[in-house]
């Protein structure tokens, strides 16, 4: 894909209820930061590359594997501010999440 991703250098809050979460985009749009700030898996955190690809005008499906093995699909509308999270632990437990996302400002 020869396309910058649209939202590298931005940081987003992404809140399921019991997880949420800050995933960072590298300035190049190649890698993102993630780390999750609440729920059980609170305290993971790292830096991964990721792919995307565009549905619609503003809605993306972001896909990444975490170093553990762990898998992590995200279909994020940037627009409305909604995030659908889905993903599979090294256990093979797999989980499906919705909730908010927004932008935020870096710390």
């Amino acid at each position: 894909m020869t396309e910058a991703f649209p939202h590298a250098g931005k940081r987003f809050e992404v809140d399921y209820g019991d997880l949420a979460a800050i995933n960072t985009y590298s300035a190049d749009g190649r890698t993102l930061y993630y780390e999750i700030t609440s729920g059980p898996m609170s305290g993971a955190s790292g830096t991964v590359e990721f792919q995307w690809r565009r549905l619609s005008e503003e809605i993306y499906a972001i896909s990444w594997q975490e170093a553990d093995g762990s898998t992590v699909v995200h279909v994020d509308d940037f627009q409305t501010g909604r995030s659908f999270s889905f993903f599979t632990t090294l256990q093979g437990q797999f989980f499906r999440l919705e909730g908010s996302l927004r932008q935020s400002p870096e710390r």
